[in-house]
């Protein structure tokens, strides 16, 4: 059923004609997109919506000087044809900014629209500091948190959020240039990963990709030529590649569709930068992808046989072999990913998998969901997945910040499968220990967990457990929780019950330590008054009195440390703190902790350069403010500045540089070049003195014929910085010159 449109439809007097015949013809795009089940009912819910959003939104503007309306359309529009959800979700795309940007209320929704739509819309709706009177730490942190505790409620929140932030990133240009990075930002830490593990895979690539897009223009408008200029040869290679596999599929009786897909250019660049390589020794720019049409009970069968059939053309390379068939990712995907040397001496990616699992892995969950009844299908591990955001969202974590960082280190983390001594299996975070896991089995396991036996051999409980690990816990009843295991915890749920371990532990000690702390307090003549003892706790950087009582009980506080504190009205206790931070209690996550900070290059003009990406003038730089503090000026693709920007966007700062020649900034090189002879003499030669460098450092690695050098040196722009770069890669023996943008340790 479709309605006429331009005779039916009820448009406030402020859109004008033009904008009418768009809202119209946007209007049926949304209705063709909607391929789910609907009824006439359905419809009539979706047209409403619609209506009053028009309404609601008549006086709105965005940025790029359209109206208002088009936006939540073109969200429901996603919503439905590329995460493929139904009337609610669509209905509650439509609606979803009305209650946060007019006057109209969550109960009016529901009184309208029913409770559900009004549920998805509330938890669509942003906190703002008036939620809080400005006493938060980050209204960002806080609104993700809100958007995490909304997925164990009603998944519909998250997917229509990422259409949302989509939507967003798409329009992104017309907003000014700081806005950008704010909202590109949080995109790349928070939006892209949630899409990812939701297994909405063609949206965190777009999201990704827009992200670099904005956030480094350059980078992508380089790669984006790069591929302009290999797209032909590649794919033809591609095609020559394919033509035997295809031709002897068919003679086997499998039926399969394969595609050349082309990889985005932030997925290129993310392996520039993990490997150091350029574009041209990326194998997999393009990828071969094989999907199978058969039957859900012989998909297994079936994805291996076209593996056997590569192989009786093309050699594979064993160790670049991905089995997600046996091992699916805990978003659902599973794949068989598979690199062929090609005929023209070339490694080529191939993923081989069938059409339910091509559905997965570009729609993800609602796919996922359509498929959760069948019998044959791999591990529930999408409900996994969101039991543990249940377990998080109900932890003791009080800050939104830290929240959001166990969130991440949980469920944003690629994953790991290891086995228990009866061959059960756990999927945990990548960089897992054995006493992360030990937690993971029982509270109880891990407070008394001595070491394991991983692989039948003795470990200790800090030790990384790889994939495929088999792992027995070791555990003695004279073994106790201590502060020193957060170091190397990496699950929130480990680091949850290690907390309330090392509670339980000390409230042993309570009753000893409240009674010495109480004869301490009568030879000071001081009253045991809650507030003298609330005194000690401050002044001590403790966490609570429980820690008081702990720490007298085991002998680190004492009648020495106590007494200044009271003699003649002094507080001076700067021995009682140091002592107490010297044992590294866990209390010490409170004010007084003294943080490590990273060192800056400092001046005297209110601002620091940032050593973790070093930029020097002519380089893309993002200026973040903090009260108090100095200006910190990042690169806007560095992963530090991209943490901060996501959680504290209204830091920041419109700046831009001022060339100078009077100040001196120091740049980082990685040259690569042929081990001979003399080498090390020539290049040192010409960076002092042929052209002119005022070196800092510089570190020479050789290996086999090859050698390394690291050389850190002080210039005045990026502009002097690619000129010394081209002439260093005209030098004889020097085969690749690349620029460093994170610190490497001596």
């Amino acid at each position: 059923m479709q309605f006429s449109n331009a005779e039916t439809m009820n448009y406030p007097d402020t859109y004008s004609h033009e904008e009418q015949l768009e809202m119209d013809r946007l209007y049926d795009v949304l209705l063709d997109a909607w391929s789910g089940k609907k009824t006439d009912d359905d419809i009539e819910q979706v047209r409403k919506a619609y209506e009053f959003a028009a309404l609601a939104h008549k006086d709105a503007r965005r940025k790029s000087g359209e109206p208002y309306i088009f936006h939540p359309i073109a969200v429901a529009i996603i919503v439905a044809q590329e995460i493929g959800m139904g009337v609610t979700s669509i209905t509650s795309a439509l609606l979803h900014d009305v209650v946060e940007d007019t006057e109209y209320t969550v109960e009016f929704i529901s009184q309208e629209f029913g409770p559900k739509v009004a549920r998805v819309v509330k938890g669509l709706t942003k906190l703002s500091n008036i939620d809080f009177q400005n006493s938060i730490e980050s209204i960002q942190a806080e609104n993700y948190r809100k958007i995490v505790n909304t997925l164990a409620e009603d998944i519909r929140v998250i997917l229509v959020k990422l259409a949302d932030r989509l939507h967003n990133m798409r329009t992104l240009q017309s907003m000014a240039h700081h806005k950008q990075l704010k909202i590109a930002s949080e995109t790349m830490s928070f939006y892209a990963p949630l899409a990812y593990r939701l297994g909405l895979y063609a949206i965190k690539m777009e999201l990704e990709n827009l992200c670099l897009k904005y956030i480094n223009p350059q980078v992508y408008d380089s790669i984006s030529k790069q591929l302009d200029e290999i797209r032909d040869r590649k794919i033809m290679e591609l095609e020559e590649f394919a033509e035997p596999i295809r031709k002897e599929l068919i003679n086997i009786g499998i039926k399969a569709e394969i595609k050349i897909l082309e990889r985005s250019q932030s997925g290129i660049w993310e392996r520039m930068q993990k490997f150091g390589i350029s574009l041209d020794e990326i194998y997999d720019v393009y990828v071969l992808r094989i999907i199978i049409d058969c039957p859900i009970e012989e998909e297994k069968i079936k994805c291996w046989q076209t593996f056997g059939v590569l192989t009786m053309y093309y050699r594979p390379n064993n160790a670049k072999l991905r089995d997600w068939l046996s091992f699916p990712k805990t978003n659902g995907y599973e794949s068989i990913h598979a690199v062929f040397m090609s005929k023209q001496g070339n490694w080529i990616e191939t993923q081989i998998r069938t059409e339910k699992m091509n559905l997965i892995a570009e729609r993800g969950v609602m796919a996922y969901l359509k498929y959760i009844n069948d019998t044959n299908y791999a591990e529930n591990s999408l409900k996994l997945w969101i039991d543990n955001v249940k377990d998080l969202t109900n932890s003791d974590v009080s800050s939104a910040i830290e929240f959001l960082n166990s969130f991440k280190l949980d469920l944003f983390n690629d994953e790991i499968f290891v086995f228990t001594p009866k061959g059960e299996m756990k999927c945990l975070p990548k960089g897992s220990s054995v006493l992360d896991f030990a937690y993971m089995i029982h509270s109880e396991i891990g407070n008394h967990c001595v070491g394991a036996n991983v692989n039948k051999k003795l470990t200790t409980i800090d030790y990384v457990l790889n994939m495929g690990d088999q792992v027995e816990i070791i555990t003695s009843e004279f073994q106790h929780p201590k502060e020193q295991y957060f170091d190397f915890l990496v699950t929130s749920l480990a680091k949850s019950r290690l907390k309330a371990g090392i509670k339980d532990y000390k409230k042993m000690y309570k009753e000893d330590g409240k009674a010495k702390l109480e004869e301490i307090f009568k030879k000071l003549n001081v009253d045991f008054s809650r507030q003298n003892r609330n005194l000690v706790v401050e002044k001590a950087g403790l966490a609570n009195r429980l820690d008081l009582y702990y720490n007298v009980a085991m002998g680190t506080i004492t009648y020495q440390e106590v007494e200044p504190l009271f003699r003649n009205g002094s507080r001076n206790n700067s021995n009682l703190l140091l002592k107490i931070l010297t044992f590294g209690l866990v209390g010490s996550n409170s004010k007084q902790e003294v943080a490590k900070s990273e060192e800056h290059k400092h001046n005297d003009l209110g601002y620091t350069i940032s050593e973790c990406c070093k930029p020097i003038p002519g380089d893309d730089v993002v200026v973040i403010s903090f009260p108090n503090q100095p200006l910190q000026i990042h690169r806007p693709d560095c992963q530090k500045a991209i943490s901060l920007m996501s959680q504290f966007g209204n830091n920041i700062v419109k700046a831009k540089w001022q060339f100078s020649e009077d100040i001196a900034f120091m740049a980082t090189l990685k040259i690569s070049g042929i081990n001979k002879k003399g080498f090390g003499v020539e290049l040192i030669s010409a960076l002092s003195n042929d052209f002119k460098l005022d070196l800092y450092s510089i570190k020479m690695q050789s290996e086999g014929g090859m050698v390394d050098v690291v050389v850190s040196f002080y210039v005045n722009n990026l502009k002097q910085l690619e000129t010394i770069i081209a002439d260093i890669k005209r030098m004889n023996l020097v085969k690749k010159v690349t620029r460093v943008e994170r610190n490497i340790e001596s």
